[in-house]
């Protein structure tokens, strides 16, 4: 009971993104209204597909913009991005032997009805103890990876979550913010990390272009036509390992495989939506 309480009081921050995004900004002293809202499609796997949890997904926005702050250099404040994101992926399979959202509520979360199923099935709940127990965790382990003096990098660390909103014109801080994304999640080579950043951004556009305006009327045909211009050049795959056809060894092998051209394509068909 007291985990759903817990819980309860997270999420009453937003939907699992934009909840654990808000809560690690409230730990760190900065609130970021905007970059919160639009966490809001991590929310049941990234646009209710079962990918990688929501609450993994804002958190780690929250860690790379602490890094920002941190780190002057920005390819340091990269690399610190992508070890703070790999330290909250280890924490929350600790807790559920899983990053992923289909896993973890074990049903398919799109259609309309996909709330009433979460609801009445009594998964919500599941996920309102989880939230309320990784909560502590996230913070910890994201601090944890935020100050890890163990991480070894050549200068000039780059990630392709980074590049996309880049030259989608993301400032310098929204940049750090998704570089964990990189090489489908931490480098653990799940769900694509340039189209999580992609999505984000797109949303953060969208709100400050709309102030007073709900999330709820933005427009979801702008992430269909995102999608849509993704699987295009995966050929409907998703997953970073087989898009690249490649294990990531560590962040200087991500860097130089994007330095050298890696998922350009992708990138670039992204970044002109």
């Amino acid at each position: 009971m007291k985990a759903i309480k817990e819980g309860l009081k997270v999420l009453s921050r937003g939907t699992c993104g934009t909840a654990f995004c808000s809560l690690l900004n409230s730990e760190y002293g900065v609130p970021n209204e905007i970059a919160e809202i639009a966490a809001s499609p991590f929310a049941g796997g990234l646009l209710n597909r079962g990918f990688q949890c929501g609450m993994i997904g804002g958190a780690v926005l929250a860690a790379g913009a602490e890094s920002y702050r941190r780190n002057e250099d920005t390819g340091e404040a990269i690399a610190m991005a992508i070890t703070a994101t790999q330290h909250l992926m280890e924490s929350f399979k600790k807790r559920t032997n899983t990053i992923s959202c289909r896993d973890i509520t074990e049903m398919d979360l799109t259609g309309k009805l996909a709330p009433l199923k979460v609801l009445f099935t009594g998964k919500a709940f599941g996920c309102m103890k989880l939230a309320g127990r990784w909560a502590p965790e996230a913070i910890k382990s994201a601090d944890e990876g935020l100050s890890d003096e163990s991480v070894s990098f050549c200068p000039g660390s780059v990630s392709c979550a980074s590049e996309v909103v880049r030259k989608m014109g993301a400032t310098e801080e929204e940049m750090l913010m998704v570089a964990g994304y990189a090489g489908g999640l931490g480098l653990s080579g799940k769900e694509c990390g340039a189209l999580s950043a992609a999505i984000w951004y797109k949303m953060v556009d969208w709100i400050k272009k709309n102030p007073g305006k709900s999330p709820s009327s933005f427009d979801d045909l702008e992430t269909k036509k995102m999608l849509r211009a993704f699987y295009v050049q995966t050929d409907s795959e998703v997953l970073c390992s087989k898009i690249t056809n490649k294990e990531f060894k560590d962040i200087d092998d991500h860097s130089e495989y994007i330095k050298n051209g890696g998922c350009k394509k992708i990138i670039d068909a992204l970044a002109a939506l």
